[in-house]
């Protein structure tokens, strides 16, 4: 059921912890996914469904390299939540602003 609700969509695809963990541990680079289970704590069979979900979703692609999957992060795609959240940045600049103000004449 879950990969129907997150294939294709990156909002849904980083909404779980562990892949949004998976991401953050591409960041450095190309992995094998048994590193990645390794350093993780995780199954083989848990992280490949999870990065499963990431490819679906283009965040990540694997290649393989003799016989080890090897899987790159995409990050362009995250640009799409970055674009969204950034319409909610007035709301906090807008809360911070009243918190400066509120904290100046309370002191």
């Amino acid at each position: 059921m879950e990969r129907r609700e997150t294939s294709g969509d990156v909002f849904a695809a980083v909404s779980a912890p562990i892949r949004r963990e998976l991401l953050r541990r591409l960041e450095t680079g190309e992995q094998p996914m048994g590193a990645l289970a390794d350093r993780m704590g995780v199954s083989l069979s848990a992280v490949s469904q999870q990065l499963s979900i990431l490819r679906e979703a283009g965040l990540v692609v694997a290649r393989k390299n003799g016989r080890k999957r090897m899987y790159k992060l995409v990050a362009e795609p995250i640009k799409e939540i970055a674009d969204w959240a950034q319409s909610y940045e007035r709301f906090w600049s807008d809360k911070l602003q009243n918190l400066g103000i509120y904290l100046e004449e309370n002191s």
